[in-house]
């Protein structure tokens, strides 16, 4: 069986989008997945920068570590994952037109990642980026963690084939896994 490849947009790849990379790498790890997860912004606003200081403090408070540096969605993103998901309505425009333009070369399916929890009132993921102090934050990640539960609920049988399956893709992930788990074995 193939592994899942999973990416989570947003705007700037400081808040949601890192935070929903931890959380699904975290539930991969305690659901023993071989999935590769990773995020990206639609803005280069952050690029090479860490996520936001509330965005890891309310990952920390959960036992998540994250170790990721923003970077921007490329053409090749559409080649490689079999999920982009998005956080609102803005990021999932984006994300359509850009699948278009990857043409017949996009093997990704587009979305956005609260639509996984059947709640059409939770489908959009709110930025907490303006908010002041850790409630929003807290919020975000409730929603987030319950959406990837949904996922992998949803997922965790697909048999996915990847044309290009480099052993590394995997191995990258199961290393970086592994590192987190032994971190979260510290907590």
């Amino acid at each position: 069986m193939g592994h899942l490849r999973i990416l989570f947009i947003c705007i700037g790849n400081t808040c949601r989008s890192p935070m929903a990379e931890g959380i699904l790498k975290h539930l991969v790890l305690k659901n023993n997945l071989d999935w590769f997860v990773d995020s990206a912004a639609l803005r280069s606003w952050n690029v090479g920068r860490k996520p936001e200081g509330r965005c890891l403090k309310v990952l920390e408070d959960h036992g998540i570590k994250l170790k990721h540096y923003g970077r921007m969605i490329t053409k090749e993103d559409f080649e490689k994952f079999d999920y982009i998901l998005g956080m609102d309505e803005t990021n999932l425009n984006e994300l359509q037109l850009m699948a278009d333009m990857a043409g017949k070369n996009c093997r990704a399916k587009v979305g956005l990642l609260g639509t996984y929890l059947d709640n059409y009132e939770m489908e959009i993921i709110k930025d907490p980026y303006f908010s002041k102090g850790m409630s929003a934050f807290c919020d975000t990640f409730d929603q987030i963690y319950a959406s990837c539960l949904k996922l992998i609920e949803k997922h965790r049988y697909d048999n996915v084939e990847h044309a290009d399956d480099d052993p590394n893709v995997g191995g990258e992930i199961k290393k970086e896994q592994e590192e987190g788990a032994k971190a979260l074995e510290c907590v």
